[in-house]
């Protein structure tokens, strides 16, 4: 029987045909959860459907097509949320890229900021009044690796069009962009019965590691460590659990690492750099 909690809840969770977001998907509807799931790709997205159907049992599944690197894309993604549900319980932002060389957006920006942060960023600002309605809801943002950690930002260059492009590099500021945007949303949440975390699921085997802006070097490094890093399915844990846990019902702003509130890039947590950060967001999502 489903855990009492999620039974009449509407999650929504990005890149949800693969990897974490595909498992985050299946544990929710077996829960009891309607499910949307988000993908770039209808036929990908189809599949994967109709396999969480057959392995959860559920007919409470739907899915989006959207392209969260397109604010296009991501506004009728919005839209369509707003349109076809009367409530929106969990939103995880688990979609996400690393593109071995620079690259632009259909908007002219950076690809993996465009899609990691940016487009995660601007589906929760359009979908807030919703989850707000909603309350308690929960936003729960599929942070990196430890790869933001040791990263510095250079908020001149965020774009690296002066900086030399690194593909881990241009990941893992995304991710220090998009962990400093929830500590300050959840800041600006204080009282609505919205939470925002984020967190670190793991070095988990995906697909994104196919990107890697050395590639046969990439291939031989992955070929070497795969075997040691966590399935799809246990890096689907630590999001699981902020979206239904009793237990983390009231608690907002943190970063968690195997499921326990861990310390984020220092960076992340400087409010003057927050407040720079989310400025930088409304400019670049034309919400200001």
């Amino acid at each position: 029987m489903p855990p009492v909690g999620m039974n009449g809840k509407i999650c929504v969770v990005t890149g949800a045909n693969s990897g974490i977001g595909k498992e985050t998907a299946l544990g929710l509807a077996q829960m009891g959860a309607r499910v949307a799931m988000v993908c770039r790709n209808p036929d990908r997205g189809k599949a994967a459907l109709e396999e969480i159907r057959r392995e959860s049992g559920s007919s409470q599944l739907d899915l989006l097509i959207a392209d969260m690197s397109s604010q296009a894309s991501v506004r009728a993604l919005a839209a369509q949320i707003q349109q076809k549900y009367a409530r929106l319980d969990v939103l995880v932002n688990n979609a996400g890229g690393a593109a071995p060389a620079r690259t632009l957006s259909a908007d002219g920006i950076e690809l993996t900021l465009a899609t990691n942060h940016l487009g995660a960023a601007l589906l929760v600002l359009l979908v807030l009044d919703l989850m707000k309605a909603s309350a308690p809801s929960r936003i729960v943002n599929v942070s990196s690796g430890e790869a933001q950690r040791p990263t510095r930002l250079d908020m001149n260059d965020l774009q690296f069009e002066r900086r030399k492009y690194r593909g881990i590099a241009a990941y893992a500021q995304s991710k220090l962009l998009m962990n400093a945007f929830t500590f300050e949303l959840a800041r600006r949440l204080a009282g609505t019965g919205v939470t925002a975390n984020c967190l670190h699921p793991g070095v988990v085997a995906t697909n994104i590691w196919s990107a890697n802006p050395a590639p046969l070097i990439g291939r031989l490094i992955i070929t070497v460590v795969k075997p040691f890093m966590l399935t799809s399915k246990q890096g689907a844990a630590v999001p699981l659990y902020l979206a239904t846990s009793p237990d983390v019902a009231q608690v907002s702003g943190e970063y968690f690492v195997k499921s326990r509130p861990a310390n984020a890039n220092p960076l992340s947590r400087d409010p003057q750099l927050m407040a720079q950060i989310w400025q930088f967001t409304e400019k670049m999502t034309s919400l200001r």
